[in-house]
């Protein structure tokens, strides 16, 4: 006579999986839809608090980071996408708007790429988060620098080759765009990039800690 062995339960992997555990298919609906539009007011919350300049310098590449940890890949990307959607219909979730005005127009504009770039970084962020890299914090540094380094090459080749400039044209050319458009922030990004390398999995080691007492 064979006996039922129970599955063992899984260890979460990302903070939502730690605080608000997926349950049945209907409350995990739920689960997506709230967690997405969160994640989607952090993007615009972190869009609101900037240091000027050619292209404003934000707290989004921290708060992408935090939310491929937080929610793994594919509500990461779903909020990147909904703040983006959001802000091609005009709402004023962009930075710089106002006096900047939302809309296509601002997609198309030379922050459009990094907006872009914020999808890639989510994404690799949260497979990282996925597969428990974050227990794993120097496997996670990498892919931290991996998510980075995408949003930056992103950002700079739509800035180089298909931004709408004031002047009417289009790109400003890959020198100028690195110039512009990466060279000011590699080292705030370096210091954002390594906080939540630092940050993230200890946060995350501590709340699982705590939740298991």
């Amino acid at each position: 006579m064979q006996q039922s062995v129970a599955p063992v339960p899984t260890s979460p992997e990302t903070f939502a999986g730690l605080v608000w555990p997926r349950r049945a298919a209907g409350a995990g609906l739920v689960r997506a839809a709230v967690l997405t539009v969160l994640g989607a007011c952090l993007l615009t919350v972190s869009a609101k608090i900037q240091v000027p300049g050619p292209v404003p310098m934000t707290l989004q590449t921290l708060a992408v980071m935090a939310l491929g940890a937080a929610l793994g890949l594919r509500l990461a990307v779903s909020s990147v996408l909904l703040y983006i959607v959001q802000g091609a219909l005009g709402m004023p979730v962009f930075a710089s708007t106002p006096p900047l005005v939302p809309g296509l127009a601002y997609l198309m504009g030379p922050t459009g790429g990094f907006l872009l770039g914020f999808l890639a970084a989510a994404a690799i962020v949260g497979a990282a988060a996925d597969r428990g890299l974050i227990k794993r914090p120097l496997a996670f540094a990498v892919a931290l620098a991996a998510a980075n380094l995408a949003l930056l090459a992103v950002g700079c080749a739509w800035l180089a080759l298909a931004a709408a400039t004031g002047s009417g044209a289009t790109g400003i050319g890959f020198a100028r765009a690195y110039a512009v458009g990466v060279q000011p922030f590699l080292l705030a990004n370096a210091v954002k990039l390594v906080l939540a390398a630092i940050a993230l999995p200890l946060v995350f080691d501590t709340m699982t800690r705590l939740l298991r007492r």
